[in-house]
């Protein structure tokens, strides 16, 4: 490698005239150089410049691919090509979600020398609760995100699969609005809710006259969705004789209504979700196969709430905020003990009712374990302990003890908090005090 390392001052000043958040990064992971986008939007007051970029973002103090992540820089120095990947960073906001670029520089000697991040924060999603948007940190959440960050730019047509109450609908939203049509409409449609006969018409669209009872002109969903995203929600659930015309579409980008002759052309992009096993279905016959290949061009799983159960306490502190809005309700730690011990097979949905019930058996602010179904308390009470000290906190019968519950809940909030401790002591509704109090106690058992 050529001895002089040092970039050339062109390519700081190029930087600089980039809209979006840029640095640049030698092989050791110093930054070098932030461009002024980066620093407006990520600069926390002490200067990042000579600072390794793990460090910086992640307040780590070792490179990402040794603390568990992907590292962009080291796949570029193996690959010498461009990476991508989504991290969490802490920002000035907190942590946020952000796409990653990174672009290999090389020097006269044709070795790589520098390396340019380009960033984009993915303002879809929080890894910090939120009331609004996509809320986690779990691994397969983050699968799932890269997944979206991948696809979400381009006009694919997506398939969104998953089980029912996961929020497949919420991911469309993610998507559209993380897309270049995110200011035209989002437009959603219930396929299940939709009878044969009146599924042409609300998706299409009807002239005067073409049936009984249309008295006027009705524009469709898909017009509706003109510039934006059509999302069809249960997509198996169409009837055979319309799979055929939404392949129509989808191949030609035109349609009619209902009782014209007219052809019109559609620009939507489309996003489609399902619940059912659509390759079991082909094979039996009651899907058709051309019509799974133009939905599925690129597939998303979106995981059940029990492959990410260390979201959960960030996804209570999210959906209390909308189910009980004007209300400061937190959650006991044995409560919450036993919201991670449950296996919700009703997903994020049934996590959210049960949320909605608890703060209407609530009369303070805080809510119990006692407020929670019987049928959620009844598992956790009888489950076995995982720790391997389980055996010093069962009562007599063999179940773990509330102190215990409380004991493994609280250390699991703990592990997962990223903050400060006195914004760990307001999370957990305790003084300062009583924080480093219960952190001796549970540390030394």
């Amino acid at each position: 490698m050529h001895n002089d390392t040092r970039p050339l001052p062109e390519l700081l000043s190029f930087l600089d005239t980039l809209p979006e958040p840029h640095i640049l990064c030698d092989r050791d992971y110093r930054i070098i150089a932030a461009n002024a986008a980066y620093r407006a939007g990520f600069a926390t007051g002490r200067s990042v410049i000579g600072r390794t970029c793990y460090e910086v973002s992640h307040r780590y103090n070792v490179p990402c691919d040794q603390a568990g992540e992907s590292c962009p820089l080291a796949k570029g120095l193996k690959s010498g090509q461009r990476e991508r990947v989504l991290h969490l960073h802490h920002t000035p906001r907190g942590e946020e979600y952000v796409n990653i670029e990174l672009s290999p520089i090389r020097d006269a000697s044709g070795e790589i020398a520098w390396f340019i991040e380009k960033m984009e924060p993915m303002n879809v999603a929080r890894g910090l609760s939120d009331h609004a948007g996509l809320v986690g940190r779990a691994p397969s959440f983050q699968h799932m995100l890269g997944l979206i960050a991948r696809a979400a730019p381009s006009n694919a047509s997506i398939l969104l699969q998953g089980e029912s109450g996961t929020g497949k609908e919420l991911v469309a939203n993610a998507i559209h609005a993380a897309s270049h049509r995110a200011d035209h409409p989002f437009v959603a449609v219930d396929c299940s809710g939709l009878p044969e006969t009146l599924f042409e018409s609300e998706v299409f669209g009807h002239e005067r006259g073409a049936f009984t009872g249309a008295t006027s002109r009705k524009p469709g969903l898909v017009e509706a969705a003109s510039g934006g995203t059509l999302f069809l929600d249960e997509v198996g659930d169409i009837p055979l004789g319309m799979q055929v015309k939404l392949l129509r579409l989808l191949e030609t980008g035109t349609y009619r209504r209902v009782g014209s002759t007219e052809l019109r052309r559609a620009d939507i992009r489309l996003v489609s979700a399902t619940h059912r096993p659509l390759k079991r279905m082909i094979a039996q016959g009651s899907f058709r196969q051309d019509l799974y290949y133009r939905i599925n061009t690129f597939p998303i799983t979106v995981p059940p709430l029990r492959e990410r159960a260390s979201d959960i306490p960030l996804l209570v502190e999210s959906l209390l905020a909308r189910v009980a809005a004007g209300r400061r309700l937190r959650v006991s730690p044995a409560a919450m003990a036993v919201l991670t011990a449950y296996s919700f097979p009703g997903n994020v949905r049934e996590l959210r009712n049960v949320l909605e019930r608890a703060s209407l058996m609530c009369d303070g602010d805080e809510i119990g374990a006692e407020h929670l179904d019987e049928e959620l308390r009844i598992p956790a009470a009888t489950a076995d302990a995982s720790d391997a000290d389980g055996q010093r906190h069962r009562s007599a019968d063999g179940a773990p003890s509330w102190d215990d519950i409380e004991r493994r809940s609280f250390l699991q909030v703990v592990h997962a908090h990223r903050g400060s401790r006195k914004a760990l002591a307001e999370k957990l509704g305790l003084s300062e005090r009583t924080l480093y109090r219960k952190l001796r106690q549970y540390q030394q058992e």
